[in-house]
């Protein structure tokens, strides 16, 4: 299969370093370059949207990097050239997928290294890369899920979140999860979660202390702020937190909402 590839294409720079996205960034219109030798050039039909994507416009990541850069962390599309070192690895219209800055654009050069082959090209495969990846990598080698634990996920029908919910429960674990709606709670019974709690029609402190008086073994955490604290409170003895981001706030000036649990041990992994 051949392709024919447009002399430009179009990519989302950015030009402002500020959570703003839509201040950040600007359309900006660049020459397609063909891949090195141990790159392929993929041209992108889905691309994931996270919610730290703010983050890297507000230059929290990486504050040495100035603007203009690149943004986008994944993407799914089909191979449309290929570098000579990887000739025998892909083809051209092959599915792939990738986890690389700067996927928000028509065409991105991958290193042949970073290329995920797909079955097809398929929205739901973006879903499994930051999101899914994310869930695996802090339940197993961070937060060491075993059968039995009570698991608490927050923000549970969210992008990780319910990749979260139904990666505990396929190691035998009790899961509950946090939610906004009662359309999202019948989303998380339908994956599996134990005990869903609509965080504004039920008191999660009170429903956690009489619920699970004992605590929480593993708490999947990505919201920040009060939630967290109410997180720290209702763990177990040698419980484990897991924070994957502070949601709650991306959009400040500093990117979370400050605690009083400032002084938490933590380890990095």
């Amino acid at each position: 299969m051949s392709y024919q590839i447009p002399r430009t294409f179009q990519k989302l720079s950015v030009t402002k370093l500020t959570n703003k996205f839509q201040e950040a960034v600007e359309f900006v219109t660049c020459k397609t370059k063909l891949p090195g030798p141990k790159e392929v050039l993929v041209r992108n039909r889905y691309i994931g949207i996270n919610a730290s994507d703010i983050n890297f416009t507000a230059g929290r990541y990486d504050p040495t990097v100035k603007p203009p850069f690149d943004c986008g962390f994944e993407g799914v599309g089909e191979v449309v050239s290929v570098g000579e070192s990887h000739q025998k690895d892909f083809q051209p219209g092959q599915a792939v997928g990738y986890m690389l800055n700067g996927a928000f654009a028509e065409y991105t050069l991958v290193p042949g290294r970073s290329i995920l082959p797909l079955p097809d090209v398929r929205p739901e495969y973006v879903t499994l890369m930051v999101s899914g990846l994310t869930a695996a990598i802090a339940l197993d080698k961070v937060g060491k899920v075993k059968s039995g634990e009570t698991v608490l996920v927050t923000a549970a029908a969210g992008g990780t979140g319910q990749f979260a919910v139904q990666l505990a429960k396929l190691a035998g674990c009790h899961v509950i999860g946090t939610c906004s709606s009662q359309e999202k709670i019948d989303f998380l019974k339908s994956i599996g979660c134990d005990r869903p709690i609509n965080y504004k029609t039920e008191n999660l402190n009170e429903v956690l202390k009489t619920e699970y008086p004992r605590g929480l073994d593993v708490i999947y955490e990505s919201v920040g702020g009060e939630t967290f604290e109410i997180c720290v409170n209702r763990l177990a003895v040698k419980g484990r937190l897991i924070i994957i981001g502070y949601i709650a706030g991306y959009e400040s000036e500093i990117g979370f909402k400050p605690t009083r649990n400032a002084t938490l041990p933590q380890k990095d992994t």
